[in-house]
């Protein structure tokens, strides 16, 4: 049991620094006005996506509800029962914290907010992080090879 408090904690922590974030920058930026940190490389700036990833299918709230419903309800019981190893339990836990992150802001408010922005990429937050970071994670422990297999 020790594994999974630590998975728990992982996850309420992630999902805490999102959830804050979003608070403090939603409440004290203004929407689509850019704070320069490293000047021509990184701003603070207040998106609200109404779509997926990258902005993609503006509109669709009840669609993006409901995918993250199956998605927590198809990440759980992998995240409660795994007997995998560390990496797979981190990546699990990071991949639903960011999933209820973003799930708790379609939930909450009809839209995401995001507030990082890399100029060359499209403006994301801590959850689209965590996801990210869940799946590369994971990609890497399903693509990896083998120990066994080597010749």
């Amino acid at each position: 049991m020790p594994g999974k408090k630590r998975e728990v904690i992982i996850v309420l922590v992630v999902l805490a620094l999102d959830q804050l974030s979003k608070f403090i920058l939603n409440a004290n930026l203004a929407l689509n006005e850019p704070i320069p940190l490293v000047k021509g490389v990184f701003s603070l700036t207040l998106i609200h996506n109404r779509g997926a990833a990258f902005g993609i299918f503006k509109n669709q709230l009840y669609i993006f509800i409901f995918i993250s419903v199956i998605a927590i309800a198809l990440i759980y019981p992998m995240f409660k029962n795994n007997k995998s190893g560390k990496l797979y339990s981190l990546s699990l836990s990071l991949i639903l914290a960011g999933t209820l992150g973003n799930f708790l802001d379609r939930v909450f408010l009809g839209y995401v907010i995001d507030f990082l922005d890399f100029h060359i990429w499209p403006v994301f937050n801590v959850a689209d992080s965590a996801i990210t970071c869940g799946t590369l994670i994971l990609g890497w422990l399903i693509f990896k090879p083998s120990k066994r297999h080597a010749s």
